[in-house]
């Protein structure tokens, strides 16, 4: 049986260009691709939104084995509220650190070695201050769940993933599908999880012939299904098949097809240069301004 992958989290962001700016000059990440669409995703990638919205892949190095940030940006939405459920990504980057520093981006030193800092619009991303490593340097994105066992059980024992390691002390647990993949953490808070209005999702890849079987599990299991089984479409590029999860917190989880996936995820070269078109041309800031009005909240 072929693996599942982890592939990317989907931030929703409310300033763009500056959002971009901590990915690709502190992070030191790049655009991999991007797209832009004229009405809201069937399978709410974009949120629960109808309008223009873009998403921008950045990260390493390609999808296929690196684990990246997806960042949905509706026009009309110049802010989410956050909840309690995203508690970070670590990566591990001592450039990331020079950059944040050389930036004056604030930087605070959590433990040994770790820095805590935090993209545009509250996100909080740990750094290591370590030699980027050849592999993917993204090792773990943290979501907060209100039961432990629960959320293990969920995520082990109806997704597949392995426990890797436990932290009885601290209330985490590390899983993962492979020891080369970014690997997700779920850490105990003891109280409800909140997702505000800028609720992510986490997105892993398996085998098209496997997405009909995780929605019959979880339909025999009385779990939540956020979206049956699926197609979308993105303008030019390959048609993929998803299924829209809810574990016991409500985290948004994506299955997608993975051949499709391969193919619709290629690099595009001119994926920079898209992106920096849209933003020349993005005026709503503008609209709003003239209008005397702030960019809506969502």
């Amino acid at each position: 049986m072929k693996a599942k992958r982890a592939l990317h989290f989907v931030f929703k962001v409310g300033d763009r260009a500056q959002t971009i700016r901590f990915y690709r000059e502190l992070l030191g990440m790049r655009v991999l691709r991007h797209e832009e669409f004229e009405e809201g995703c069937k399978a709410s990638c974009n949120g629960p939104y109808d309008g223009k919205w873009s998403k921008t892949m950045v990260g390493y190095g390609p999808e296929d084995d690196h684990f990246v940030a997806e960042l949905t940006y509706n026009y009309g939405v110049g802010n989410y509220h956050l909840g309690n459920d995203f508690l970070g990504m670590t990566v591990t980057s001592s450039q990331a650190v020079n950059n944040a520093r050389k930036l004056q981006w604030p930087l605070k030193e959590t433990s040994g070695g770790i820095y805590e800092t935090e993209a545009p619009g509250g996100y909080k991303f740990f750094l290591e201050d370590k030699e980027r490593p050849k592999e993917d340097p993204v090792l773990k994105v943290t979501l907060a769940v209100s039961s432990l066992p629960k959320s293990v059980d969920y995520w082990s024992k109806l997704l597949g993933m392995k426990v890797y390691e436990k932290d009885e002390g601290k209330q985490k647990v590390l899983l993962g599908y492979a020891n080369n993949q970014c690997k997700l953490e779920l850490q105990g808070i003891g109280h409800a999880v909140n997702h505000g209005t800028a609720f992510g999702r986490i997105a892993f890849s398996c085998p098209k012939e496997e997405l009909p079987d995780i929605e019959a599990l979880m339909i025999k299991e009385n779990q939540k299904i956020l979206t049956p089984l699926v197609s979308l479409d993105t303008p030019g590029k390959a048609t993929v098949q998803v299924v829209i999860l809810a574990d016991p917190d409500g985290h948004e989880i994506c299955f997608v097809g993975d051949e499709a996936f391969r193919e619709l995820s290629k690099v595009d070269p001119n994926g920079e240069k898209l992106l920096d078109e849209a933003m020349a041309a993005d005026k709503s800031h503008e609209w709003f301004a003239e209008h005397n009005l702030s960019k809506p909240s969502a």
